[in-house]
């Protein structure tokens, strides 16, 4: 699975915000903070408000933060609302002649649906812990 620009660039916007919620930001501030340009974060900003990830306010006093159950919310849902739930394997477009026989999609979906599950054990706060790596398994490919 290759995560897309636009998931990368969420998941830092509620990293930052998880860790500077003491205050309201805006977009240019984000954007200078994580180097990213303010025409993505807008719109990545206006797609999580829409989810209610974020709170959002105009004018004096405005600004961008965290809304409040946005902590508890599993990493592997937040990743498919992201994603949007893309298949891996598109069998139809082009239409593959190999379709009846072959069951590799079927087998991507499973185990994408398992990479989605593992990672709804977390929360977004497990990310931004201090302490997280003491809860999560580590596992060396090397």
């Amino acid at each position: 699975m290759q995560i897309n620009k636009f998931t990368d660039y969420g998941f830092r916007v509620l990293i930052y915000l998880a860790r500077q919620q003491a205050q309201s930001h805006t977009i240019a501030s984000l954007a200078n903070a994580l180097q990213l340009s303010q025409n993505h974060l807008v719109k990545i900003v206006h797609f999580m408000a829409k989810q209610q990830w974020l709170i959002t306010s105009r004018g004096k006093g405005g600004g961008i933060r965290l809304a409040e159950n946005t902590l508890d919310l599993p990493l592997g849902e937040m990743l498919r609302t992201f994603q949007s739930n893309d298949p891996l394997v598109n069998c139809l477009s082009p239409k593959c002649g190999l379709q009846p026989q072959c069951q590799l999609k079927h087998l991507l979906d499973n185990a994408l649906e398992q990479f989605y599950q593992s990672l709804n054990q977390y929360p977004l706060r497990k990310v931004i812990s201090a302490h997280s790596s003491e809860n999560i398994p580590f596992i060396s490919y090397l």
